[in-house]
């Protein structure tokens, strides 16, 4: 996500920094510079030109030019402005006063709106509130289906529909059926469809007058690029969105779309897919964002991600077993899959200030399934073993590497990065990171 730009300004920056005193016309190479990295991470035209433009009227003055750090000034600027681009500040879902709160998703095939739809169910579920999703696109079986699935995978119930029923017809019976049991979220998960289709166009505009719906929420693949821009308007033009959730972010290394379609709209970004997994959809924050893009990291977000994804009575127990010098295997599996319940791990690290930008190169050589085979090994250890790593005999660790998938030499390798973790703890009792395992 943002993975070239961010690269790109970072190293226009770094030489802006470089330099103890800035002249006007570096600033004005820079911006050119800025103007054609945004091109290149497919930003539209017309929003790079009006960036460059506020940015040029900021940064070209006397106060920037002859301030004491004037390569961090103009950084700053740029930070301002991506952060006004993207948005400002974060816009949440609005709920109704009277439930249910109905929230329609629309957008183009293949966009990752029935994803989506379980995706917000089970962030509404997560706050104590009772979500309903309703499958509206009676035209494509796979869909009622795929809905019906992701459901009864985070325990939402699901208003399925049959092939070919009347859409509208469905609609009236699943909120009659969602305030009857007491539903105070409704998702719309309807048909996708192409913007040009004036027919299909016709049907959205039906359901909203019907179910007039709290919130219009446009899912747009992240990774549509330039496209990204007619079709923000086209759905907006028709519809009157009132948010935009992008899907796919974890897949396009330059983003351009989250630049764009705020500014063509005037509408937020609510949400953003950093992943497959059903829980990996972010509330999207303006000025975390451009800190990301600017190489600055995340660490509001990183210590939310945190505090969802770790208990909190086990982290007391944790660094108690660490000043007794008792970490276990059992505990290492715990804390591994504390940490894969944050995301992916090029996700949490880009968060870090500092690390973000020496990411590029760095964190391809660490592959997820390194950590993948780690977990694998100490699940097929037992509990006396993983618990006293010194039972652990020849003959168990051929039967923990075939029970693994994995060789003995994987199984050698993992005890002997295990007791050096554990010397490196007695040196530094109370310590608080762990190193990370690789068994290539």
């Amino acid at each position: 996500m943002f993975e070239v730009l961010s690269e790109r300004l970072g190293n226009i920056f770094k030489r802006l920094k470089g330099r103890g005193l800035l002249r006007e016309e570096d600033i004005r190479e820079a911006l050119k510079e800025i103007k054609i990295a945004l091109l290149e991470a497919d930003v539209n035209f017309k929003v790079v030109k009006d960036f460059i433009e506020s940015v040029k009227i900021r940064a070209v003055g006397k106060e920037v030019i002859e301030s004491i750090t004037p390569g961090q000034q103009v950084v700053k600027i740029v930070h301002d402005e991506l952060t006004r681009l993207m948005g400002r500040s974060h816009s949440g879902i609005h709920l109704s006063h009277i439930p249910p709160t109905i929230l329609m998703l629309i957008g183009l095939h293949g966009s990752g709106k029935t994803t989506t739809a379980a995706k917000l169910a089970k962030g509404f579920k997560k706050d104590g509130r009772k979500p309903m999703l309703i499958a509206l696109d009676t035209a494509r079986p796979a869909a009622i289906e795929q809905l019906m699935s992701l459901g009864s995978q985070i325990d939402v119930p699901v208003y399925g529909t049959k092939l070919g029923d009347n859409t509208l017809m469905v609609l009236a019976d699943a909120i009659k059926k969602a305030k009857s049991d007491g539903m105070d979220v409704v998702i719309l998960d309807t048909a996708g469809r192409l913007h040009i289709d004036e027919e299909l166009m016709k049907e959205l505009e039906d359901i909203k007058r019907e179910s007039r719906p709290k919130e219009i929420l446009l899912v747009a693949d992240a990774m549509t690029g330039q496209d990204a821009v007619n079709i923000a308007r086209a759905f907006n033009e028709r519809l009157d969105i009132s948010g935009i959730i992008l899907t796919k972010m974890d897949g396009d290394a330059r983003g351009g779309a989250a630049l764009s379609m705020v500014a063509t709209t005037g509408k937020p970004i609510k949400f953003i897919g950093v992943g497959e997994k059903i829980d990996l959809l972010e509330p999207f924050h303006p000025e975390r964002m451009a800190g990301r893009i600017l190489g600055m990291g995340d660490i509001v977000s990183l210590v939310e991600r945190a505090h969802e994804a770790m208990d909190m009575e086990e982290a007391v127990n944790l660094q108690k077993k660490l000043k007794e010098d008792s970490f276990t295997f059992e505990d290492l599996l715990n804390q591994i899959r504390q940490m894969r319940r944050m995301g992916p791990l090029e996700n949490i690290l880009s968060m870090i200030p500092g690390l973000s930008k020496h990411l590029s190169q760095s964190i391809k050589t660490l592959d997820e399934r390194e950590i993948i085979k780690v977990e694998a090994i100490i699940d097929s250890m037992t509990r006396q073993e993983r618990n006293n790593y010194v039972i652990i005999t020849s003959s168990r660790k051929r039967r923990i590497a075939r029970g693994s998938g994995t060789t003995v030499a994987d199984v050698n390798r993992l005890l002997k990065q295990y007791l050096e973790m554990k010397k490196m703890l007695k040196m530094f009792k109370g310590g608080k990171g762990l190193p990370m395992f690789n068994l290539k």
